[in-house]
């Protein structure tokens, strides 16, 4: 109960104006009290409230009965949490009561919970009832999507359900067209992409690839890496001459740029275009990313999930900002768990001692090379051994030759016989 009253508090504190009255804040007690009930965590009931003031007009039975019919599709909570948060209009009551009966329809096609939330939140955006939704359903359908095709659209891309059928059918018109069978089209590329179904044929496929056959890509190569990755369909217009200056413009070894072009060109065009999009979803403006890749190109090889950890570590355990990776791009170069996560603790640990004399930065923990490191900061400290790890006693270092190998290079020994003897004297007789 104190739980209850001190989120009211909360409400009250940030709305004091609209709810002053004693009958607003005995509501809104009841609602938080509700919302608890049913799993919601405290820290957001203040938050849903104060946002949709439809709440407060609601009937408490009334709600309680749509949580009920919302927990009834067997929706994970926090689902559910997330749900309400983002479109808390599917809480009305008439709303729910008619996809209760709309959603049986949909059970043969054993929806996850994911495309549950999704089709719902997407219906109450677009005022969709549950025979509207059931139509656009049997329109994906008819354009040869199976049951299962089906599923993986309205759970990828929900919005779906507001695209013509006319939209839909140019879509995998234009791709049947430019080459790729319908079968593949249909089970593979909107499958693995189901967000090419609402791009439009005019304004991005065509421009986008026109674009690619101006940049002199094949049009069989450009077919064979739209079948395995369709997530290139999505690049906006002009993002593939970037990326393709960039890896025009790298300066690396050879043995990275062999990495990099590994799988064609327009696959490396590809992998640069979700490194940006990667740090850029972190902070950084998209020529500051494409600055970043030009100068660690180590970085375009790399998967997005340990780029993603490296910068997680970065700003949430070393307080860095996003924007020094400008000046030190080689710390996304490194490897997260040999060099970047034990140098960072032999510095917090001397920072915590007191034995460092100047306030260290990520330079200075990722520019020097592993033995350097070992000499300053780690050999002196013999407590440090077992932190760093790389160079500790208890470590043996592999000889990279086994025993003996030198004895088959040693030059072969020839015996000098009488011959030899008396032809090297009478040699030397002819010199005097």
């Amino acid at each position: 109960m104190a739980a209850t009253r001190s989120i009211g508090n909360a409400i009250l504190r940030n709305h004091s104006l609209c709810f002053s009255t004693a009958s607003c804040y005995r509501k809104q007690i009841s609602l938080a009290s509700l919302f608890q009930r049913y799993g919601f965590p405290p820290s957001q009931i203040p938050h849903i409230i104060s946002n949709n003031s439809f709440l407060l007009d609601s009937n408490i039975p009334e709600l309680e009965k749509s949580l009920a019919t919302l927990f009834s599709f067997r929706i994970p909570q926090n689902a559910v949490v997330s749900l309400i948060r983002n479109c808390p209009a599917v809480l009305e009551p008439k709303f729910l009561q008619n996809w209760e009966q709309g959603l049986s329809k949909l059970k043969a096609m054993n929806p996850s919970s994911s495309m549950i939330v999704n089709f719902l939140e997407c219906s109450r955006r677009f005022q969709l009832d549950p025979v509207e939704a059931s139509k656009k359903v049997e329109a994906l359908k008819s354009l040869g999507f199976s049951d299962d095709v089906v599923s993986k659209i309205l759970e990828g891309f929900p919005s779906v359900i507001a695209v013509s059928r006319r939209q839909l059918a140019s879509v995998i018109e234009f791709l049947v067209e430019f080459g790729i069978p319908r079968d593949e089209v249909v089970d593979r590329v909107v499958r693995l992409n189901p967000r090419v179904l609402g791009i439009g044929v005019e304004q991005r496929l065509k421009p986008l690839i026109r674009e690619l056959e101006e940049l002199r890509f094949p049009r069989h190569e450009i077919r064979t890496e739209v079948v395995r990755v369709p997530r290139i369909l999505g690049m906006e217009i002009g993002e593939f001459s970037r990326c393709l200056r960039l890896l025009e413009g790298l300066k690396c070894r050879e043995a990275i740029k062999e990495r990099i072009f590994q799988d064609g060109l327009l696959r490396a065009c590809f992998e640069v275009k979700l490194k940006v999009d990667c740090l850029c979803h972190h902070g950084l403006i998209r020529s500051d990313a494409l600055k970043l890749l030009w100068k660690e190109p180590r970085l375009i090889t790399y998967d997005v999930e340990s780029i993603e950890k490296k910068i997680g570590f970065l700003v949430q355990r070393m307080n860095y900002s996003v924007d020094c990776l400008l000046h030190v791009p080689e710390y996304l170069g490194v490897n997260f768990e040999k060099q970047i996560v034990p140098r960072y603790n032999v510095m917090e640990y001397l920072k915590a001692k007191g034995t460092l004399g100047f306030e260290f930065g990520l330079k200075d923990m990722v520019k020097p090379t592993r033995l350097r490191f070992y000499n300053l900061y780690v050999k002196p400290y013999p407590e440090c051994e077992k932190i760093y790890g790389r160079f500790s006693g208890i470590t043996k270092v592999k000889s990279k030759h086994p025993p003996g190998l030198w004895k088959l290079f040693k030059p072969p020994k020839f015996l000098t016989t009488d011959e030899d003897a008396k032809n090297l004297k009478s040699f030397m007789d002819t010199l005097k």
